[in-house]
């Protein structure tokens, strides 16, 4: 019986140049960092979350896997808040860039876009609306 969501692979160019992106602009935590002999093994995660991200060392210009067709950027991760206008606020603050200048009312609640240093998008989302609307 499955039971839980380990990894989500996200695709890097640089391991420490995103593993600053992820932890000190977005605040994920660092999990693992294990630098293996052959490749080194990071994940970090939402604190207090049991799915871990797998920054995995993709070389620049090296083929995507097969369903990703060319030019084209992978699915967003999805990350959720319960305060999003505070998060994009803090986030903005500490450089991170985003797809539009605030967050945008959607039929769900909010919702924003960014890009990691590698073009990965990261969609912040917050259920039903500004401060649980």
């Amino acid at each position: 019986m499955l039971t839980n969501v380990m990894y989500v692979t996200i695709y890097v160019t640089d391991q420490d140049r995103a593993l600053r992106f992820y932890t000190e602009q977005l605040g994920l935590e660092t999990r693992v960092d294990h630098p293996g002999p052959e490749v080194r093994f990071l994940t970090v995660a939402v604190p207090g979350s049991p799915v871990e991200f797998l920054l995995w060392s993709h070389p620049a210009g090296a083929a995507r896997p097969a369903n990703v067709r060319p030019g084209a950027t992978p699915g967003p991760v999805f990350l959720e808040s319960d305060d999003l206008m505070g998060d994009f606020k803090a986030l903005r603050d500490r450089g991170v860039t985003f797809d539009q200048p605030e967050p945008e009312t959607y039929p769900f609640g909010l919702r924003i876009e960014a890009t990691d240093p590698d073009g990965n998008r990261i969609s912040l989302r917050q259920r039903g609306g500004p401060a649980g609307a």
